[in-house]
């Protein structure tokens, strides 16, 4: 796994074999994230046949014949060692087919399923990789893939915009006055900063949707399995300090990607890991 990814330090506190089984989880969900984006000029028909082709390895992987992909072969073994759910990659897959032809949100309740699709989906996999299984556990997983997906959504707009995506609910940009012409003008428009107080005001919205369920997330983090899911605490303190960077930067994520230097991921991941072996 590259250094530059942001879950490289969160799983470096994972004992060795833990650690593999979450990279190849890894892997193989990140093939799958890219069939959409990789399909090329085959458009949306060639997408299609890329997921069903990753949907026909994962019934490999769960006993339904041989994997074909170097990724498919790493995780069919970890099927029966960690005992994984094969209804979690569904829904992963599912939430990467929404992506296919360029839809819009009409709600956050929209939006809401699209995040337990592909965030929340990859969490609750992880946490059998953990070994956390209690209900509090799947609540924190959830919410805090939720939070990690939001914090996405909004360092990548401008990314998203240039491939026909806008994933802010659109209920959302009618509250503020904007358009989605206004987001593109601020692509476009020269100099740092935003220039429409509107747009600012639309970002600081998902943004403070964002922090509230890395709220959400505390709050269900269960005491009794913090130990077992430090990985997942890491992981979202990287995600909500890019989150406090955007805020810091008054929204303005059209300029650059947002982006938390390694040495500080690697300071977060080290003070998460302490904390959490001193208090839990």
């Amino acid at each position: 796994m590259a250094r530059d990814t942001n879950f490289y330090y969160s799983f470096l506190v994972l004992p060795a074999p833990k650690r593999q089984a979450i990279v190849a989880v890894w892997d193989f969900c990140r093939a799958v994230d890219d069939a959409v984006d990789e399909a090329g000029d085959r458009g949306a028909k060639g997408a299609e046949m890329e997921l069903a082709r990753w949907r026909q390895e994962l019934t490999a992987c769960f006993g339904g014949g041989t994997p074909e992909t170097k990724q498919g072969q790493a995780l069919a073994p970890l099927v029966s060692a960690f005992n994984l759910q094969k209804a979690h990659f569904d829904a992963l897959i599912d939430g990467v087919e929404m992506d296919v032809d360029p839809r819009r949100y009409e709600t956050f309740a929209d939006l809401y399923e699209y995040c337990t699709r592909v965030a929340s989906a990859v969490g609750l996999i992880c946490l059998d990789v953990f070994g956390a299984s209690t209900a509090a556990s799947r609540q924190y997983a959830t919410d805090l893939g939720v939070a990690l997906q939001l914090t996405n959504i909004l360092r990548d707009v401008p990314g998203d915009l240039a491939k026909g995506r806008i994933y802010i609910p659109q209920e959302d940009l009618r509250r503020h006055g904007c358009t989605e012409a206004d987001l593109l003008t601020e692509t476009r428009r020269a100099g740092g900063g935003i220039g429409s107080a509107k747009v600012r005001a639309l970002l600081n919205q998902q943004a403070q949707r964002a922090r509230d369920y890395y709220a959400r997330a505390a709050r269900a983090l269960p005491k009794s399995e913090a130990r077992r899911l430090v990985a997942a605490e890491i992981m979202g303190a990287i995600y909500f300090a890019i989150l406090r960077r955007i805020e810091q930067r008054d929204y303005d994520v059209f300029r650059e990607v947002v982006r938390i230097p390694r040495p500080r991921r690697a300071l977060i991941a080290a003070a998460v890991w302490a904390r959490t072996m001193l208090t839990a």
